[in-house]
C-alpha cells in the first residue's frame, strides 16, 4: 500500500501500476465503470506522460487479514483542487492487489477536522 501511494506521490505510474495483478480489477462504487489490468491503470495513474498535476495519497490506517488475504486502508487523496477522504479494501492475490474497491467522500476539511471527536 506504501508502494503504491509513493507512486502516485512521486508521479510514478509504473511504480503504483506494478503492484496490481496483470488482471486487477479497480472500482469505485457506486459508479459502475471500473479499471481491468495492470496497463489500464498504469495509464489511469498517469502512464509515460505522467498526470498534468501530482497526486497526493497519505494512509491514516492500514489493516490486513493474513488468511483471506484481505485488507483495507483508510486515506485522504488529493488532485488538483480535489481532496477526499475514504476507504479503500484490497484483496491480494500472491502478494498483487488483485481487487481494489474504493468508498471516498470528497471533503475540504483536513482529516483532524473531518473525523471530528472520532479520533484513533
Amino acid at each position: 500500500m506504501q508502494t503504491i501511494s509513493d507512486g502516485w506521490n512521486e508521479g510514478n505510474a509504473q511504480k503504483a501500476a506494478n503492484c496490481f495483478t496483470e488482471d486487477a480489477i479497480y472500482s469505485a462504487p457506486p459508479d459502475p465503470k471500473f479499471k481491468r489490468g495492470r496497463t489500464t491503470l498504469y495509464e489511469f495513474f498517469g502512464g509515460d506522460k505522467g498526470r498534468e498535476a501530482p497526486m497526493r495519497m497519505v494512509w491514516r490506517h492500514l489493516g490486513f487479514n493474513e488468511r483471506s488475504q484481505i485488507g483495507f486502508g483508510e486515506y485522504t487523496f488529493q488532485y488538483k483542487e480535489y481532496q477526499a477522504h475514504g476507504v479503500v479494501v484490497v484483496r491480494l492475490h500472491r502478494g498483487l492487489i488483485k481487487n481494489w474497491r474504493e468508498y471516498e467522500q470528497p471533503s475540504n476539511l483536513n482529516w483532524e477536522e473531518f473525523v471530528g471527536e472520532n479520533k484513533f
